[in-house]
């Protein structure tokens, strides 16, 4: 089985003129796909909204319980339910899901990291943890999964876990049941950016080596940092081609960064 993992955000999700045209790309897959989506930028809305304070450190937001509620409203209501309309326009029979949905994906509260209480902060900790035989039974009945950035502990609580770590993980996951899998970062960029004031100039091919020394001289900064992150991490562990890019390359190498070992 080969199965295109997809994630999206930034200001694909955001906006909605840009969320339909992500969508309409996302449809012209052929063959089994996942879509994954953050929302970040709307949570934040909300928040200012509510003058709720917002604290992100490395790309990685603070969660406490207020803020749980309204990404959870956010990612898993408003958000993940329009992407699954767009879809159903578009032909693509989808269900909407979150990690709590058919035990999709379990996550384990973060443990404080150099003194920093992440909150309601989900990680990943091991491929079993993603039920592939819910989401392979899914997509062999021509269901398109759509998994919000939320995930479940397994005792009553939800978590909010990184989008990108929710797709590189599906993808690892997938692999190791002997499917073909490729994962592309789908974001408003056409790749990682050499500059970040100058949208053409970009990485067309970054290794694991050339991704350290980017991270040391902090040429990337903010979600990049975490993207990166798990696109190694996918590429480490099975899954055969990662890419970071615009939506509208998602069947074209020519303009899009590739992650290579």
């Amino acid at each position: 089985m080969k199965i295109h993992v997809v994630k999206m955000g930034g200001r694909l999700i955001h906006d909605k003129k840009l969320l339909n045209i992500s969508i309409s790309y996302f449809c012209k897959l052929k063959g089994s796909k996942i879509l994954v989506h953050g929302g970040g930028s709307k949570a934040d809305y909300f928040l200012d909204q509510m003058n709720i304070p917002k604290k992100i450190i490395q790309g990685r937001r603070i969660t406490d319980k207020t803020t749980l509620d309204i990404v959870v409203m956010t990612y898993a209501g408003v958000l993940n339910k329009n992407i699954v309309s767009l879809l159903q326009y578009y032909h693509c029979n989808a269900i909407g899901l979150c990690g709590a949905d058919g035990n999709c994906i379990k996550s384990y509260i973060r443990e404080k990291v150099n003194d920093i209480n992440y909150g309601y902060v989900g990680d990943i900790k091991e491929s079993k943890d993603i039920n592939t035989n819910f989401i392979k039974l899914l997509l062999r009945n021509n269901i398109t999964p759509v998994f919000c950035s939320i995930t479940h502990d397994g005792m009553g609580n939800l978590l909010n876990t990184n989008a990108d770590t929710i797709a590189s993980n599906i993808a690892v996951s997938l692999s190791k049941q002997k499917c073909s899998i490729e994962l592309h970062f789908c974001f408003d960029k056409i790749g990682v950016l050499r500059k970040i004031d100058d949208s053409n100039s970009y990485f067309r091919k970054i290794n694991f080596s050339l991704f350290q020394e980017i991270i040391q001289n902090n040429f990337v900064f903010g979600g990049m940092i975490p993207k990166l992150e798990n696109a190694f991490f996918a590429l480490k562990n099975g899954v055969s081609k990662v890419s970071i890019g615009l939506p509208n390359y998602l069947m074209d190498s020519s303009k899009k960064t590739i992650l290579c070992l």
